[in-house]
């Protein structure tokens, strides 16, 4: 049996903080331990099941596998999930969202996300999470699922926070971090063990929907 965990408001209140002053945050036990032993679980069970898939680059028809750039391999979260510790991240990330709406204003109105499982040596090239065409994803977020993770295992999250200078976040489990999609570029550095996680993002309605009906926009 999985508690459904939330998050505390001054752990709310620290992310929005961060946000609002630099544009990500980095926060250590974001869920439970129960749930995130659980939420490994339920990715394991997915790769086991055969059910991840290589992750592409571009999108469209313009879609494509490039191991060279992204070498993950994922399967997309249930909007319905009927899974205990999947129903725990939900609920937590949408009283997250609700405060970053309520404090910063961003419109955002859903989270999309996935399991994402990179194998040793796997690495995903630096990038940003935003299409040039789609302004959409505003907030990049990645809560890490690894048990027991060190400096030596490397797979860090490699946050290009200014000019010439660069965060590194290992992938400890718990770790949530959040940043601006369209801001930060970033990169998942090659690690020795497998590295688990749930990427996604939160997303705002697209260009057109905003234009049509602005007042649709959650605050």
């Amino acid at each position: 049996m999985i508690d459904t965990p939330t998050v505390p408001a001054c752990r709310e209140r620290d992310i929005v903080d961060a946000l609002a002053a630099q544009g990500y945050a980095v926060v250590a036990n974001f869920l439970a331990e129960p749930t995130i032993v659980a939420l490994r679980r339920e990715a394991g069970r997915h790769a086991a099941a055969g059910e991840l898939a290589a992750a592409g680059v571009g999108r469209g028809g313009a879609r494509m596998e490039r191991a060279d750039i992204r070498g993950d391999r994922v399967r997309w979260l249930d909007d319905d999930a009927s899974v205990p510790a999947e129903r725990a991240l939900r609920d937590a990330l949408e009283a997250l969202r609700s405060a970053i709406n309520r404090e910063l204003t961003l419109g955002l109105f859903e989270f999309e996300g996935h399991y994402a499982h990179y194998a040793p040596g796997a690495h995903y090239a630096r990038h940003r999470d935003r299409f040039r065409d789609d302004d959409a994803r505003v907030l990049s977020c990645v809560l890490y699922l690894n048990e027991g993770w060190c400096d030596e295992n490397g797979g860090a999250l490699r946050l290009y926070v200014d000019p010439g200078s660069h965060r590194d976040v290992l992938p400890v489990g718990g770790t949530l971090a959040i940043f601006l999609s369209a801001q930060f570029e970033h990169e998942v550095l090659p690690a020795t063990r497998s590295r688990w996680s749930i990427a996604g993002w939160f997303r705002r309605r697209a260009r057109e929907q905003r234009e049509a009906a602005p007042a649709l926009l959650v605050h």
